[in-house]
């Protein structure tokens, strides 16, 4: 069994992405996006449901804007543009399932620019099996 005090857990990561567990057909992944900083606008083939444990933001999906706080959910079905930006001056902390996956098990990007490099190099890719 795996067990995570979850907003807990979400608020003391430094890193920008933290792929905590991997399954079959989902994975948990928290976020850490700084003040001023974005998701960066993207589309998955994934489904994705973010929940927001502090901080202030925008959820941009699907050409539809609307603040996000603590508390908040927000559903991205597959193949939908979205981004997510922190517009307020603490980070915005939040936690996500992916279904299926969509990073490689256990990744660490400490940074947005770590990521999007792993991502562009190939060394972010999902579990295959």
């Amino acid at each position: 069994m795996e067990h995570f005090t979850i907003a807990t857990v979400a608020e003391e990561s430094p890193d920008f992405r933290r792929v905590l567990w991997t399954g079959e057909h989902t994975q948990l992944v928290i976020m850490t996006i700084p003040p001023d900083g974005e998701i960066g606008q993207e589309v998955h083939e994934v489904d994705q449901i973010l929940t927001f444990v502090s901080g202030t933001g925008e959820a941009r999906v699907a050409g539809n804007k609307r603040k996000v706080v603590a508390g908040d959910l927000v559903v991205v079905p597959s193949g939908t543009k979205h981004n997510f930006v922190n517009t307020g001056p603490n980070p915005l902390v939040l936690y996500t399932v992916y279904g299926p996956p969509e990073h490689a098990d256990k990744a660490v990007h400490r940074t947005k620019e770590e990521a999007d490099a792993a991502e562009e190099a190939g060394k972010d890719e999902p579990p295959t099996s």
